[in-house]
């Protein structure tokens, strides 16, 4: 899983790379908003498996309530980035697809 997260990482930067050259720094900083919003919060998700799996507390139940926890959390940075900076949507939405799709490509070439 935190293979997955380096890759994550790599691909926001990459997003936000291509929005800075195309639209300026106000489209790089928002893809980098973009892809954190959904990064940060799936990187804590995946560090909290590692320690439950470490200390032999795994459980459904756990994992249920923590993927709702990290979606919330999602949801709540999502909501909040309009708030304390001026967005560039199309960057921003660039940034979060970007990071989601690494997720499902990561998973499919795993199977």
């Amino acid at each position: 899983m935190l293979k997955i997260a380096l890759l994550q990482a790599a691909s926001i930067l990459a997003v936000a790379a291509l929005a800075g050259l195309l639209k300026g720094s106000g489209a790089a900083l928002s893809a980098l908003a973009g892809g954190a919003a959904y990064f940060l919060p799936n990187l804590l998700f995946a560090l909290r498996l590692r320690l439950a799996v470490a200390t032999r507390q795994t459980g459904a139940a756990g994992f249920l309530v923590g993927e709702a926890v990290k979606l919330s959390a999602v949801i709540a940075l999502l909501l909040l980035l309009p708030r304390v900076m001026e967005v560039n949507w199309p960057a921003l939405i660039a940034g979060l697809f970007v990071v989601l799709f690494v997720n499902l490509f990561a998973l499919l070439l795993k199977t």
